[in-house]
């Protein structure tokens, strides 16, 4: 009996170990360096469509343009808001072409807090195409819809270490990020950028497929993979 007592002291005991840092906190950077942090407790916050943070900027007419030997990225936020689980969103459309044929339009929701200038994601409205017809809308979701909510595409106050959901629809999306370094420095076709943000991303839902992405202050995202910045700025200021 005292046997039994002390195994099973010890198996809670080991337990309580490795469940330590596993909850859910309202602030980012609260959690410890092995939590992915997805409870934003956004019911206290008050968002905005248009704002910016150091990283990301999210006011109408603002374009990025990454492009590869064979890809083109362009990200765009349109003089459009789009209501989402209660909350006014920005809508940026992206455009994806390989070798020259448009592959994929998606339309992005975000919000600021002005107060954070943590930024969030309300989900996509996404057409994949194949030979000039949309052929699926794949890895489209909403917050608010099956069970989806908001993520952190983008935190104000960044730490290396720091884990975050940029999606939060189980079974359909659940993109994630971690801060790898806030020091980087990168050439592109646009410039050589300094004390950029180095992440990588991937999602819960094939944890084993990851991807690096950097972003320059006061621009946003500089590098995808081999995509890398070409243009940048205010479309109607060009």
């Amino acid at each position: 009996m005292r046997n039994n007592k002390q195994a099973l002291a010890t198996a809670l005991l080991i337990l309580a170990i490795g469940c330590t840092g596993c909850g859910s906190s309202g602030n980012p950077n609260a959690q410890g360096a092995s939590s992915w942090q997805d409870d934003f407790g956004l019911d206290q916050r008050t968002l905005e469509p248009t704002g910016r943070n150091p990283f990301f900027v999210l006011e109408p007419g603002f374009q990025l343009i990454l492009e590869s030997a064979t890809e083109k990225l362009s990200i765009t936020a349109l003089d459009e808001t789009r209501e989402v689980d209660g909350v006014t969103t920005r809508v940026v459309e992206e455009r994806e072409w390989k070798h020259g044929e448009l592959i994929e339009v998606s339309r992005n929701f975000f919000a600021i807090d002005p107060q954070t200038q943590d930024v969030f994601y309300f989900g996509e409205e996404v057409d994949m195409y194949k030979e000039g017809k949309v052929a699926s809308h794949e890895g489209a979701w909403l917050a608010g819809k099956k069970g989806a909510r908001a993520g952190l595409i983008m935190p104000g106050k960044l730490k290396v270490g720091l884990k975050y959901y940029q999606e939060v629809a189980p079974g359909e999306a659940m993109d994630r990020a971690e801060v790898l370094k806030l020091d980087d420095r990168l050439e592109t076709p646009a410039g050589i950028f300094s004390n950029c943000l180095l992440t990588k991303e991937g999602s819960a839902l094939n944890p084993f497929e990851v991807e690096f992405k950097t972003y320059a202050p006061g621009i946003g995202l500089l590098q995808d993979e081999k995509l890398l910045l070409s243009q940048y700025g205010f479309i109607n200021k060009r």
